[in-house]
């Protein structure tokens, strides 16, 4: 089944023990740097580069984090993250270099059927997202599951992005929308 929910298909959580344990895995390591102090610079990063499939050089995450897996994300050299990301990794999250990451941003690849049946039954989908490099992302930013930034786009605060947005744009809105060039 994680083979199916890396790929964007459907699946059940509940019938592969190995997605368990990868969630376990990841919460152990996230209360351990949400608990961490700010004093210990170096056991944090130690934590997140343990966490993370890529954790890049001077990179910095404020606590508290919160992700799935963790094992899904990548961030990119000198990407700055403020307080409170959420980043559900179900699937691939991938985050360039030099990216701004405000406050209570949330990074959202999973997916549910619209069908009662098939969600009641528990099945599950995921897309993944991309992030280029240079974005800011303003506070309370919601990234939607199968959506790409492209490199230096600003993203205002509390933008819902639906869709993918190219490069070299400011965005703002639900659902988010482009009003200028840069």
């Amino acid at each position: 089944m994680r083979e199916r929910m890396l790929a964007g298909e459907p699946y059940i959580y509940d019938l592969d023990p190995s997605i368990a344990e990868g969630n376990r895995r990841a919460t152990r390591l996230l209360e351990a740097f949400n608990a961490s102090s700010i004093d210990d610079p170096d056991g944090r990063r130690r934590i997140l580069t343990e966490l993370f499939g890529a954790f890049g050089e001077d990179a910095q995450i404020r606590p508290p984090l919160y992700c799935d897996y963790g094992s899904n994300i990548s961030i990119g050299d000198r990407t700055f993250v403020n307080h409170g990301l959420v980043a559900l990794d179900v699937a691939e999250i991938r985050i360039g270099a030099d990216c701004q990451i405000a406050t209570y941003v949330q990074l959202l690849t999973a997916t549910h059927p619209v069908d009662p049946d098939a969600r009641r039954e528990k099945w599950e989908g995921s897309r993944p997202i991309t992030i280029g490099d240079n974005v800011w992302l303003g506070g309370g930013v919601i990234v939607l599951a199968g959506v790409s930034i492209g490199d230096n786009t600003v993203v205002g605060a509390g933008a819902v992005v639906t869709k993918d947005l190219r490069s070299n744009v400011v965005a703002v809105g639900n659902p988010a929308r482009v009003i200028r060039e840069i």
